[in-house]
Parts: C-alpha cells; sequence; structure tokens
C-alpha cells in the first residue's frame, strides 16, 4: 500500500513539475480550458437565475381562489381550513374589504369605487404551491375549483407552461453547448499530452526497456491531464463570476425600473468544485486517450 502511495505521489509531483517547466504554454493551455468550460457553466447559471427570476415574479406561482359573493364566514373559514391542510403550499387570506381598500388606491379608481352601491368583491385565497410544475399546478387548480362556495380559481398556466418549455429548451440547448465545448476539451488536453509523449519518447523507451509498464509510465500523463482540467475548471469559475458581477449592476437597475428587487446569483463553492471536477475528468479522459494511442505506436 505505501508503495502504491508513493508510486502515485511521485507522479502528482512529476505533473506538476511539467506544469511548471513551461508556464507560457501552460497558461494558454488553461486559459484554453477555462474558456471551453466557460461558456455552458455560464449558461448554466444564467439558466438558473431565470428560474429564479421567473418564479418571483408576481402571479407565477400563485393561485387565486375567489369565493362567491355571499359566501358566509363559516363557509370561508371552512375553506380557509381546507387550504391551510395542504401543507405544501402558502396560504394568505384576502378579506373583500381589504380587496376594496387595495382597488380605492389604484390610480383613476377611487371615485369609480366610491360610487358604488355595495362592495361587489368577494372573499379570495392566495396559494402559493411549492411545486411549481405545470401539470401539478394544474391539478391543484382544479380540486380548488371542486370545492363549495368556491366562485372562480385563477391561473395562468399557459404562461407557466410557456416559460417551462422555453426552460427545457434552454437545457437542451445548454447540453449540446457542454457536449460540443467537452470535446475541445479533450481535444486540447489529447494534444498536450501528445507532444509531450513525444518530446520525451526517448526517455519513455529507455523506462520500458528496463522494465517499466505502461501503467507507470502512463500515470504522471493522467495526473497531468486531470490537474489541467481541474485548473481550467477553476478560471472558468472565476471568469463566470466575474461576468455575473459585471451584470449584477445593469440588472439591478432594470429590475428597479419594474419595481423589483433581482440579483444575479454567482456559482456557490460546490457548483466550482462540480466544475473543476468535471475538467478533471475531462482532461483525464483526453490523457488516457492520448497515452494509450502514443504506447500503442511505441509497440
Amino acid at each position: 500500500m505505501n508503495r502504491w502511495l508513493s508510486q502515485h505521489r511521485a507522479a502528482f509531483g512529476l505533473a506538476l513539475r511539467r506544469l511548471g517547466a513551461t508556464p507560457f504554454n501552460t497558461l494558454l493551455s488553461l486559459l484554453a480550458i477555462g474558456i471551453a468550460l466557460t461558456l455552458p457553466a455560464f449558461g448554466y447559471v444564467a439558466l438558473d437565475n431565470l428560474r429564479n427570476l421567473g418564479g418571483s415574479a408576481s402571479g407565477v406561482q400563485q393561485i387565486s381562489v375567489f369565493m362567491d359573493v355571499g359566501a358566509s364566514r363559516e363557509a370561508v373559514a371552512d375553506t380557509e381550513k381546507r387550504l391551510r391542510a395542504l401543507s405544501t403550499a402558502r396560504i394568505t387570506f384576502v378579506s373583500r374589504d381589504e380587496a376594496l381598500k387595495r382597488l380605492q388606491t389604484s390610480e383613476g379608481m377611487a371615485e369609480i369605487v366610491a360610487s358604488l352601491p355595495r362592495n361587489p368583491l368577494p372573499d379570495a385565497f392566495i396559494v402559493e404551491p411549492a411545486n411549481l410544475d405545470p401539470d401539478a399546478l394544474e391539478v391543484l387548480r382544479k380540486e380548488l375549483a371542486g370545492w363549495p362556495r368556491v366562485a372562480h380559481v385563477q391561473l395562468d398556466s399557459a404562461w407557466v407552461k410557456r416559460f417551462d418549455a422555453f426552460l427545457r429548451l434552454g437545457k437542451l440547448a445548454l447540453l449540446m453547448l457542454a457536449g460540443l465545448f467537452g470535446a475541445g476539451l479533450i481535444a486540447v488536453t489529447f494534444n498536450t499530452i501528445r507532444l509531450q509523449v513525444m518530446a520525451q519518447a526517448a526517455e519513455i523507451e529507455v523506462a520500458r526497456m528496463i522494465g517499466a509498464t505502461d501503467g507507470f509510465i502512463r500515470r504522471p500523463f493522467l495526473y497531468f491531464g486531470a490537474l489541467q482540467g481541474a485548473l481550467g475548471g477553476l478560471i472558468a469559475a472565476g471568469l463566470v463570476a466575474g461576468a455575473l458581477r459585471l451584470l449584477n449592476g445593469p440588472v439591478g437597475e432594470l429590475a428597479a425600473l419594474y419595481g423589483g428587487d433581482f440579483a444575479l446569483r454567482l456559482p456557490a463553492v460546490p457548483e466550482i468544485a462540480a466544475l473543476a471536477g468535471i475538467g478533471a475528468v475531462l482532461g483525464w479522459v483526453g490523457a488516457q486517450l492520448s497515452v494509450g494511442l502514443s504506447l500503442r505506436r511505441f509497440d
């Protein structure tokens, strides 16, 4: 076990030395890998922010339940009790008097409301479900519409479905983009490792003559590819975070113009670690392919 660990430690140290031996070339390779990972990573964070924006938009995740105008207090209380039993939803009660006051404060409505002989507005409940799936919202809407003394249940399901379809399309485009740039990252690593193997062909021949196994020869190159991919992933995370910081100001100003308060979410630590891990895996794959092909040529 100690021998195995020492071999991997030596291979890891050799990979680090190779990275530092040609700093300019290493920097160019890391930038190429970082840029290849930046676009998919930025797309992922942008979709996540868009999902949060859609979820916080007014009315997107709300179901309005309007009672009959003549519903008694007991009927309203019974409906509220049944709604409170929905543990996955947050309930807000809006009485008819409160609704009338809100209407009076609207521009140009004060005189109209004052001329009404009686309050025509019903009691209402605002339901904010935890599950925002369009199909689940539609099922909940139909269930609430069948309750007694409920006159109307309002849900802009068409808007929600369109938004959900747009997000699915964005995810599909992001997967295709990630696959394309992932292949590019593998190609960059493949070419870098191939050049290293060619430069050290004589050393590899001597090592094989004195009994070095293919695994022993391959190991430093695999660590080199994984390290290069992981560092490129960290560069990509930095580029994404920097771009989002630059966009945060204009996005906040735009949200303020619409009476909202929204800030772009920066990549979290687990997401940065995942990006570095993905880069390491892709770099390892590229190194594995390159070294395997090169060793076959030596044979």
